[in-house]
């Protein structure tokens, strides 16, 4: 066996201990967070996506941030879910938010109040899935959106996400590379979008594959913001690829052949 299958094995052995650990956790000794998440209507929401059979089972957290947690799920078939669940009671990123829903197109008329705004999040990054989706851009598969609960397929197995770019370096570089200027390509190009955020935090790799993810920020082609923000999508994936010695387009030259569908 050679060493990087020994390491691969070892990463995984890991990410399971983790999950264990997590699963094994009572919500009740982490009573706060489990407040701030699973408030009432949340509540409402899970009762409705499983009323619905949407959802079947809700299990621990594999990933957690400011502005959401998403927990590992199954639907009545026993098939592993995604399940993002927006925080209602978080104000910390609305300003964040305001400068990728204004000039959007698909949302003209938004509550500026918190829960409006976060719902409106939610209800923009399945929009975003759907249409990268259907653009053929690896991204992972939408289910169902209510309100802050977002369900989508989950990129892993047995409750272990895969791995993004960031913590795991994939052995064929320069393939990934240009698998993810395909990937913006196609976003641009069928998709009309934008990704805003991308780089090698928001890339996982399943399979010896990209998948991209954390689309949420995602805009339109006709965003006041798009072209700056394609321009730092590029900067951030030729950095991080030049330092796994892959030989990088420039970023002017990728850019041309993103946006202009005769290159």
């Amino acid at each position: 066996m050679s060493n990087k299958a020994r390491e691969r094995i070892k990463h995984k052995e890991k990410l399971i201990e983790k999950r264990d650990k997590m699963l094994k956790h009572d919500f009740s000794s982490e009573r706060a967070t489990v407040e701030e998440v699973f408030d009432n209507a949340t509540f409402m929401v899970i009762y409705a996506l499983l009323k619905k059979g949407i959802l079947d089972e809700l299990n621990g957290v594999v990933n957690a941030g400011k502005e959401s947690r998403v927990y590992w799920g199954k639907d009545p078939e026993g098939k592993d879910l995604a399940v993002k669940i927006y925080l209602t009671s978080s104000a910390e990123f609305k300003k964040g938010m305001l400068k990728y829903i204004q000039g959007d197109y698909r949302f003209k008329r938004i509550k500026r109040d918190t829960k409006s705004l976060i719902f409106t999040w939610a209800q923009k990054e399945y929009r975003n899935l759907e249409q990268a989706y259907r653009a053929k851009v690896r991204v992972p598969k939408p289910i169902a959106i209510k309100n802050n609960v977002l369900v989508m397929e989950f990129i892993g197995e047995e409750g272990v996400n895969a791995p993004s770019l960031k913590k795991y370096q994939p052995e064929n570089p320069d393939k990934i590379y240009n698998t993810v200027l395909l990937y913006i390509r196609r976003l641009y190009q069928k998709a009309d979008l934008v990704h805003g955020d991308l780089s090698e935090y928001n890339i996982m790799i399943w399979k010896n594959k990209p998948v991209i993810f954390d689309v949420s920020q995602a805009v339109p082609s006709t965003h006041p913001l798009a072209k700056f923000l394609l321009n730092r999508d590029l900067k951030n994936i030729n950095r991080f690829f030049k330092s796994l010695g892959v030989n990088v387009c420039s970023v002017d030259e990728t850019f041309k052949k993103v946006v202009n569908k005769n290159l």
